[in-house]
């Protein structure tokens, strides 16, 4: 119960502190002019409707009534975004029985670290996607749950319509959780509640933004907030149809980047693994269900240039979706695990602190596909923000301290 109690107590240092690094880097990088996180929130609906335009105009209404710019109405949105979900993941964990595997499946370098390591994808919209899916699980009601996906998937969609890859968890954790009878009749009245995101999903594929309602949208940006339509704003055209999707990610394969990325989820993934391999799930298979919520991520690496943050999302949903299940007595970790080689290395409590601090602080995979690993995000995120309050390089003029060129010289 103790261990229990000081790891959450951990838990919600390590969250604060990401939180404030979170809102530093987002106020660093909001006036960007290049920025990837800010252009995909000036997607609107002023030029017609398009996908993922949702939030964009509500950040132009709260920008209006507020009268604030468009940026500081988008800045204000993804820290409240960031805030909320830090808070929900903190009630989600707060009662989960801790053990060394389930730390290290915590501080994996793929789960929270990554969006404050690679800033790039820190306050994109899957936030908010991570946050109403929290807010799913703790739903009590099944009533409330077919509500929830009638009514607000849909909403979900509008905001980020490749969460359609991932109803696969809604649909896995509702049956271990006996959300419907195990037949045809329940089983299809549960799937229909579904349809009307599947329609919306379908609705968007089959009718992307045209080059007419596409430059409407960059005029108003430009005249009403002087801003242009960059980055993802402007994929949008360049990316419009299915067909775009893929093709401009097969000609930048290679054998090495798949490589590498095989790597990347082997040893991210590894704590989890390990979890899911001696965990019984209840009326499921874990090998099921390890088949089950790999799926998704094939199809989306096929169609997104950015990997490491499709590995970011998809074990946000898997690791989520794992300790839910096991805080709720769905999922029981046996004995089994206590055999394990790593977890019988791991006893040795010098050993388990120095694997740790390498394994959850010492890399992280880089934003796109042809990128490399990160190395060292534990020095790399706090270092990097000292260069910016303080104006200047403060690795170089350590360097230059004339105490550290003498040491160097005489006692090394």
């Amino acid at each position: 119960m103790n261990n229990t109690i000081n790891s959450i107590k951990y838990f919600k240092l390590y969250i604060s502190i990401l939180f404030i690094f979170s809102v530093f880097y987002l106020y660093g990088k909001y006036n960007v002019g290049n920025d990837s996180t800010v252009s995909e929130w000036l997607i609107n609906y002023e030029g017609g409707f398009t996908k993922r335009g949702l939030i964009g105009q509500i950040a132009i209404h709260i920008g209006e009534f507020l009268n604030i710019s468009l940026r500081q109405s988008i800045l204000f949105f993804q820290i409240f975004s960031i805030g909320l979900y830090y808070l929900l993941l903190i009630n989600l964990f707060k009662s989960v029985k801790f053990n060394k595997i389930i730390l290290l499946s915590i501080f994996t370098p793929i789960f929270l670290l990554y969006p404050v390591a690679e800033i790039e994808v820190l306050g994109r919209k899957e936030i908010i996607i991570f946050s109403f899916y929290i807010i799913y699980l703790t739903l009590q009601n099944f009533r409330q749950k077919n509500y929830f996906r009638i009514f607000l998937l849909p909403l979900l969609m509008l905001i980020w319509e490749p969460v359609i890859f991932f109803f696969i968890f809604w649909l896995i954790v509702d049956y271990i959780e006996d959300a419907f009878e195990k037949n045809y009749k329940s089983l299809l009245k549960y799937l229909l509640t579904y349809i009307p995101a599947i329609l919306i999903g379908a609705y968007i594929a089959l009718n992307p933004i045209s080059e007419i309602a596409h430059k409407n949208m960059a005029i108003f940006l430009k005249e009403n907030f002087n801003e242009n339509c960059y980055m993802s704003c402007a994929l949008l055209l360049s990316k419009s149809s299915l067909y775009d999707q893929f093709k401009l990610n097969f000609d930048i394969f290679t054998f090495g980047i798949f490589l590498r990325y095989f790597l990347i989820i082997l040893i991210g993934f590894g704590p989890l693994f390990i979890l899911i391999k001696f965990s019984q799930f209840n009326k499921l298979n874990s090998k099921i269900f390890l088949f089950i919520i790999m799926l998704p991520i094939f199809v989306l690496f096929l169609m997104m240039s950015d990997w490491g943050r499709i590995v970011n999302i998809f074990y946000t949903f898997s690791i989520i979706s794992f300790l839910y299940l096991y805080k709720k007595k769905l999922v029981l970790i046996n004995n089994g695990i206590l055999e394990n080689f790593f977890v019988k290395i791991f006893n040795k409590k010098y050993i388990y602190a120095i694997f740790f601090i390498i394994f959850c602080f010492g890399w992280n995979p880089k934003t796109s596909l042809t990128g490399d690993i990160g190395t060292n995000p534990l020095w790399k995120i706090p270092y990097n923000a000292s260069k910016k309050i303080l104006g200047f390089d403060s690795l170089r003029l350590f360097q230059d301290n004339p105490f550290i060129k003498w040491h160097k010289k005489y006692i090394e």
